[in-house]
């Protein structure tokens, strides 16, 4: 009330648009009106941010997030605590008392037993290409396949439809097989985990005893001969010993910098020794062997693959399960799924950035690849050119 009587009512204004204020138009006219009042307040640089680069933003984090993420890796987690290398000494023409002598072992008056243990899948090549290389030391070769992969796809036992190509283990041979849990959705480790324990069983039915020496590592991931003779024979070993391999992908042309380290030999201790892929030890072996990953004669076996394994999360595109791509990253060294190198440090990611580097050497690379070098071209340096069935 004014002090000369009269009432008066106060109603918000638009500074703005106040002409918009008051009116008695419908509700979308006026909608629309405040709307234009919105647009004209902003500037013409805001308006082209908001149009532009905010969809842009979306768009790039949607196809890049992975990336993203990857190369902030050094902000968020720390690298995992160094192993302790042992050296590695061998030459052909040493006794092999001299050689456990230079890595501060004994040597034993008998060689252990060695069992080498593998859940197969449908790596047949690299199979054969293990147990040529390791079969003079191999007291029994133990292998479990399931009719369905880690990601609950179903798959044929294709061990038992190749078993023909290794009549040379079946004397020495512990085979089982088992159903899948057919739970799909599941995270795929847990199937991983599941026919890891069955495969412990497997090893109790096939004899092992302590002190045995167990070999845990996936197919593709073979030690040299001689390194299991070593282990073999010398006494005082650590109880679980990693094995650095030697790094491939597609092929031998294609070597990675960063070390292969998840295999490894234990001396089986009854009640505690689980088949496992993860670290279990801090000593790691300088030099033990090759791990060829994404070895694959087939394009097909190249699809089932990154669609079965325990990682099928990293198939974020249809497209990278094309045939024509997959051949082609495959002949550049690139990856498959598009990531960034897995490393721990800004250094290291950046320097591991894009293809590997061709490499021509097939120095000291299993024998039986030498052996049979027309059925194996296609994994040597040289040959990236894949079949298409």
């Amino acid at each position: 009330m004014m002090s000369d009587g009269y009432y008066y009512t106060s109603k918000k204004s638009d500074d703005i648009c106040p002409d918009v204020c008051g009116q008695q138009d419908s509700p979308t006219t006026l909608s629309m009106s405040r709307l234009r009042c919105m647009l004209r307040g902003l500037d013409l640089k805001a308006l082209i941010f908001l149009v532009v680069f905010v969809p842009m933003f979306i768009v790039g984090a949607y196809l890049h997030g992975q990336k993203i993420t990857y190369f902030l890796r050094p902000l968020w987690q720390s690298p995992p605590k160094p192993f302790i290398e042992i050296t590695h000494y061998y030459h052909e023409n040493v006794p092999m008392e001299d050689i456990c002598k230079l890595h501060g072992w004994g040597i034993r008056e008998y060689p252990r037993r060695v069992f080498d243990a593998v859940l197969f899948s449908n790596e047949v090549d690299m199979l054969k290409i293990r147990w040529k290389e390791l079969y003079p030391y191999i007291t029994q070769f133990v292998l479990l396949e399931s009719n369905s992969t880690f990601t609950g796809l179903p798959k044929l036992h294709n061990f038992a439809l190749n078993r023909d190509q290794f009549k040379f283990i079946e004397p020495r041979l512990a085979y089982g097989n088992i159903a899948g849990r057919d739970k799909k959705g599941e995270n795929p480790f847990f199937e991983e985990a599941y026919q890891r324990v069955a495969l412990d069983q497997l090893l109790r039915l096939a004899g092992i005893e302590d002190d045995d020496l167990l070999i845990m590592s996936d197919v593709d991931e073979i030690p040299n001969a001689h390194t299991i003779n070593l282990l073999r024979w010398c006494d005082d070993i650590p109880h679980v010993l990693h094995l650095h391999l030697k790094n491939y992908l597609y092929s031998f042309e294609f070597q990675i910098k960063h070390r292969s380290w998840r295999a490894s030999v234990h001396r089986y201790q009854s009640g505690k020794t689980r088949y496992a892929h993860y670290r279990q030890s801090d000593y790691i072996l300088a030099d033990a062997g090759w791990h060829c990953s994404f070895c694959f004669r087939h394009i097909s076996d190249f699809i089932f693959k990154m669609k079965a394994y325990s990682h099928s999360d990293r198939v974020r595109f249809s497209h990278y399960l094309n045939p024509t791509r997959i051949q082609d990253v495959i002949c550049k060294g690139a990856d498959l799924y598009d990531m960034l190198p897995e490393e721990y440090t800004f250094k290291d990611i950046i320097g591991n950035m894009g293809p590997i580097p061709h490499s021509y050497s097939a120095i000291d690379l299993p024998s039986y690849l030498f052996e049979n070098p027309d059925k194996y071209k296609y994994i040597l340096p040289g040959n990236c050119k894949r079949e298409n069935g």
